[in-house]
């Protein structure tokens, strides 16, 4: 069981394996699949990504109206050359969006780990796949990465909004992305656990507040704030930058935030942006419809 990330980082140096082999070799053991049948799956996981970010258009609206076209407008300023945040990180906040907005759009997506943060894994992997013309291969030991991480998060602390607060959905997806990107630039476990633990400390507290209830304000846009602490969790972690408190007591503090974390804030659209006169105001509108 990943029930620590300590645990993945020990078994990987003793053994001598990558960190993502030992994620691997977890889920061979758990699903009783064979190694090729782990990867045919978590092929079909990056397949899934690529296509939803293929078929994504701009022109496709959510049925409230809310959400829908930000990341062709994200990418149509980027193509101006005066975007502030450079190339990479430009196509990352377009990528973040654009998934995002899928999924309010019901079209199909991955979630990573949940559906409402399912744009930050791939907003950070695609557009670096693309300009560094990434193997297969290593994709896939990435995304082993991020799973384990995910795993782990989920075993100590929780990765869903009702019981934790968007720390949990877009901090652990902010946290699934960091360890890749560490991983991907040849990281060992330890610089993928400071990643993790820095991304989860920048994001912990955040609530859960969807307006009308819907996953869609203020959560697409969030996506894109946990794609770009995942970028810079990653390179803090490469520079050899680390966290003060160990990775596994940050999750379990996350964990406890969100347990202590005030009912209203916690997916049910009582509290924060939901509650006011704005979100209100949205909520009765669509009730009228």
């Amino acid at each position: 069981m990943l029930d620590s990330m300590q645990g993945i980082i020990t078994n990987s140096e003793e053994t001598g394996k990558p960190f993502w082999e030992v994620i691997l070799e977890e889920d061979m053991t758990e699903r009783q699949v064979s190694r090729q049948q782990s990867m045919t799956k978590m092929l079909s996981v990056w397949q899934a990504m690529e296509e939803a970010a293929d078929s994504y258009t701009g022109s496709r609206r959510s049925v409230s109206g809310l959400v829908g076209g930000d990341g062709l407008k994200m990418r149509q300023y980027n193509r101006k050359g005066k975007n502030l945040s450079g190339d990479y990180m430009g196509e990352v906040i377009a990528q973040a969006l654009s998934m995002a907005e899928s999924n309010a759009c019901m079209r199909r997506i991955v979630a990573a780990p949940t559906a409402g943060a399912c744009g930050v894994l791939p907003a950070v992997l695609l557009p670096l796949c693309h300009r560094e013309k990434l193997s297969q291969q290593q994709i896939l030991e990435a995304l082993y990465v991020a799973s384990g991480i995910g795993a782990v998060i989920a075993h100590r602390a929780s990765i869903s909004g009702a019981a934790g607060g968007c720390q949990a959905e877009i901090g652990s997806a902010s946290a699934m992305a960091a360890g890749a990107l560490v991983a991907l630039r040849g990281g060992d476990g330890r610089k993928i656990g400071h990643a993790v633990a820095m991304t989860l400390k920048n994001l912990m507290g955040l609530v859960c507040d969807p307006v009308a209830g819907l996953v869609e304000v203020p959560c697409v846009k969030r996506n894109v704030i946990g794609a770009m602490n995942a970028v810079s969790a990653a390179d803090m972690a490469l520079a050899g930058i680390e966290s003060r408190i160990p990775v596994d007591e940050v999750i379990d503090a996350m964990g406890d935030v969100g347990r202590r974390m005030p009912v209203e804030m916690r997916e049910t659209a009582l509290g924060g942006l939901a509650a006011t006169p704005t979100g209100q105001a949205v909520k009765e509108k669509l009730m009228k419809q």
